[in-house]
Formats: structure tokens, sequence, C-alpha cells
């Protein structure tokens, strides 16, 4: 499976978090692998990320080094790391609908959703023909199950979740996606049209970030959702990343902060959806 540097950063992570574990405990690498029965390779190779540790390694690491009182933890970590990068192909084995289905109960938990996009509307704003045309052309292109018409119901229903004044929504476009054609001209201006409609819902706020905006100390990035404080999902072309490190959710928190300061709001970003209707005219 492929590897993302997120994902290599948090096992390098872990790995130092080990060798702090070993080292306090007085043994050397060599030591550590000899009492494991392990080749004495193995330790550089998790401590320095490069060989992800089963619940056993990390259960031989607490108990020789005396520190059990951590395994629970590491293992969790570990298993959070290993689950954090899910390719496209694994989730849409059985076809699109549960893909979509999958990340229903992180949106029922969560009440403040930001959420930054250069390429697409983000799904929640999305109308019924621009969810058809997105997903068909994601079922063609990577040849999975047809099951088109069950997939984009469940994202039309994930979209009451808008109308919950419990949950609070703020939105970063890059104009781009305003003019990035998904669908025909007409699906492009009902989209559009209905992304003006839901920035006046009081729990909703949308910025556009200009294309004549200066991007001297920002430029555009992934897409990425931030969900509450403590998870991150971003959509990579193969697969689906999930980040949870809090160091990492703090810097997307932060990015989004920045992305927000570049974007305009109220009547200026309703300007610039306006003129992008006008050119599907």
């Amino acid at each position: 499976m492929a590897s993302s540097s997120s994902v290599q950063q948090a096992r390098e992570i872990l790995g130092k978090r080990l060798r702090e574990i070993r080292q306090d405990s007085g043994l050397t690498a060599r030591q550590l692998a000899s009492r494991a029965g392990w080749h004495e390779s193995k330790c550089s190779r998790i401590e320095n990320g490069r060989t992800a540790p089963s619940d056993d390694d990390l259960r031989m690491y607490t108990r020789h080094c005396g520190a059990t009182g951590q395994t629970a933890d590491l293992i969790a970590t570990a298993r959070n790391i290993d689950g954090a990068y899910v390719e496209w192909r694994r989730m849409e084995r059985s076809g699109l609908r549960r893909a979509q289905e999958s990340v229903l109960p992180l949106w029922e938990r969560t009440l403040r959703f930001r959420a930054y996009s250069s390429w697409l509307i983000p799904g929640p704003f999305q109308t019924r023909g621009y969810i058809t045309a997105l997903l068909r052309s994601i079922r063609d292109r990577r040849a999975v199950p047809d099951d088109l018409e069950a997939a984009v119901q469940v994202r039309v229903d994930k979209q009451r979740l808008l109308h919950d004044g419990r949950r609070r929504f703020a939105v970063v476009l890059e104009e781009s996606t305003l003019r990035h054609r998904i669908g025909g001209p007409e699906t492009m201006a009902g989209q559009l049209g209905h992304l003006l409609s839901l920035a006046s819902l009081p729990n909703v706020s949308l910025g556009v970030i200009p294309l004549s905006a200066d991007r001297s100390a920002l430029w555009p990035v992934e897409d990425f959702w931030i969900f509450d404080e403590g998870q991150v999902n971003v959509e990579l072309v193969s697969a689906f990343l999930t980040i949870t490190q809090p160091h990492e959710v703090g810097t997307y928190g932060r990015t989004f902060s920045a992305l927000a300061d570049l974007a305009v709001h109220g009547a200026p970003a309703r300007a610039l959806i306006a003129s992008a209707i006008a050119s599907y005219a």
C-alpha cells in the first residue's frame, strides 16, 4: 500500500517515542533486540519509522523496558497510523455507497465543520445534479460497482445536517472551484445558485479566495475537512487520509485560518459566485 508523508511522519514520531522509552530504561538497541529475540537491526528500523511495529513488538518494547503502563496507548497509536491511509479501491470495492456511508458516524458527532476546497464544491453544499455528475465520473474512472443512485441519495440525505442549528459550517473555496465544470452549464448554474442560498444560513460562513489574491505567503493546498478539533480528512488522488495527531490537526487549523483571511466574505463573495453563474448563461 502506498504511503503518505503524514503517515510516515506519524510512524517516525512513534519510533522516537519508543527510542525514548528504551533509552530511559538504560538498554541499547542491541540489548533490547537480544532480549526480544529480534534481529539486531529491528529496533533501528522501528525507531526510525522504516518498519511499522506490530502489537507484539510494542508489548516487547514496554515489557523489556519496564514501561508496560504505556502498552495500551502505544498500540492504539500504532493502529491509528495503520488505519489512517485507506486506498480508494479498498473503500469502494463494493461500490460508492459504502464510501459515502463510511463517514456518517463522524459527521453525526461533529458540531463544528471547517472545509477548504480548491477543486470542487464541498459535499454538503452540492446539488443532486452536481453530485450525480461527480460520482458518475468517479464510478467510470475507478471502475467500481454501479450503485450510483444509492450513493447519490446517501450524500443528499447527509445534507440535513446543514439545517441543524447546533452545527456550524465554515467553508473556504478557491474562486477556481466556481469555474471547474462538473456536469453541463445548467448543472453548474444550478449548483452555484444553491451555493448562494446556503450562504445565507445563519450557521454557515462562506469565503471565496479571489483569483486576484496575493498568494506569496500561502498558495492553494490539498482539499481538507476539519471535524471539531480532533480529526482532519484529506482526499488524495489514490486514497483517503485521516489525520488525528494533535499537532497535525493544529497545523490544518492554522492553515484554514490563514486561507480564510485571504478570502472575501459576504457581498464580495456573493458577487464572485454571481459572476461565475453569469458565465454559464
